[in-house]
């Protein structure tokens, strides 16, 4: 069954846009993406939903631009005129935003007023969802909510604090369909390889291989709250299906450390994680964030969103997929087919 809606994804070649392109093609939609121009290839994880020009019945296309670029977006916007626009583009690890906060500032939080004001200009009926994030919380004492204080702790969460506001600005000031998702922790196999949890089920496909010996991690005792993100990006395309325009947070509720996580990652494949992961302090951030847990009570009520995939799970998931991807290295990548340019 078809649908004639159009949306474009900000972000589409991260986790996130991966998994949202994913669901909008199952869904009917046709799907447009923005991609920053590279030397080489950098579409690896929506490679799998490659349709050629010459496919008559083509539903997802790539465009070039970026989001520091706003008369590209203005323009972009324009010729596409989508029924919704996700941005999920960021610089968006926590950790490099201190060796990178200018950058951070500009691409994360100045990125997004670019884009509405591109909605807001040329196709102000859009729905505009933007991609919030639980760092904005900080310091703040969880469990964390749609009514929490922000208390940002790091230049990646004092973007997300303006990108937040400055969206409910747009609605408010000009009417737009604009929303917050503010998610909390979301991993998954397309996880990227610097983020802990993936950096932890990586190390753990590794070491099972007899290819190394050693992780080094920082802080163990940070707590978070990790969901799935397939499951997330479902919560991201309910909130633009609502009637009115809200902010909603989307979480498990579950509190887990880094070194539970360690231990259901190493234990799935009959290892102690004692006996291979060392500290080093150039992990720690400038200033930590202790403990972020939801409570998406909200979205449960109001979109009938609720995660089913649970930290452990999560892990088991992870490190399954690292072992698999470890054994299939090498193997074929030349024969798949890629996305060759924009437009």
């Amino acid at each position: 069954m078809t649908n004639s809606k159009k949306a474009l994804i900000l972000g589409i070649t991260g986790q996130d846009g991966s998994y949202l392109a994913e669901l909008l093609l199952e869904k009917g939609y046709e799907v447009h993406g923005l991609i920053r121009r590279s030397s080489s290839f950098n579409t690896e994880r929506i490679n799998h939903l490659y349709q050629g020009p010459q496919d008559a019945d083509r539903r997802i296309f790539l465009h070039y631009g970026d989001l520091s670029d706003g008369s590209r977006l203005v323009s972009l916007v324009a010729s596409i005129q989508p029924d919704e626009v996700y941005n999920l583009g960021a610089q968006s690890h926590v950790r490099v935003s201190f060796d990178e906060p200018e950058y951070t500032a500009d691409v994360t939080g100045l990125g997004s007023v670019r884009l509405l004001e591109a909605v807001r200009l040329v196709s102000p009926s859009s729905k505009f969802y933007q991609a919030s994030s639980s760092e904005m919380f900080g310091a703040s004492a969880p469990p964390q909510n749609e009514e929490t204080i922000f208390y940002p702790r790091s230049p990646y969460g004092a973007a997300k604090v303006y990108s937040y506001w400055i969206t409910r600005n747009y609605r408010e000031a000009y009417g737009l369909f604009a929303v917050n998702g503010i998610l909390f922790n979301h991993e998954s196999p397309r996880r990227g390889e610097t983020f802990v949890t993936r950096k932890i089920t990586r190390a753990v496909a590794r070491i099972k291989a007899g290819q190394d010996n050693k992780l080094y991690l920082g802080n163990l005792d940070a707590v978070r709250d990790w969901g799935y993100a397939p499951e997330y990006v479902e919560g991201m395309w309910r909130m633009l299906q609502v009637d009115k325009p809200d902010d909603f947070v989307l979480a498990t509720g579950t509190a887990s450390t880094v070194r539970e996580f360690l231990d259901w990652s190493f234990s799935f494949v009959g290892l102690d994680w004692r006996n291979y992961v060392e500290f080093d302090s150039r992990y720690l951030r400038p200033t930590e964030v202790d403990a972020l847990i939801g409570d998406a009570s909200k979205a449960k009520t109001e979109l009938k969103w609720e995660p089913k995939v649970l930290p452990e799970e999560l892990a088991h998931i992870m490190v399954e997929a690292d072992i698999k991807l470890l054994e299939n290295s090498g193997k074929d990548w030349i024969d798949r087919p890629k996305f060759e340019s924009g437009d």
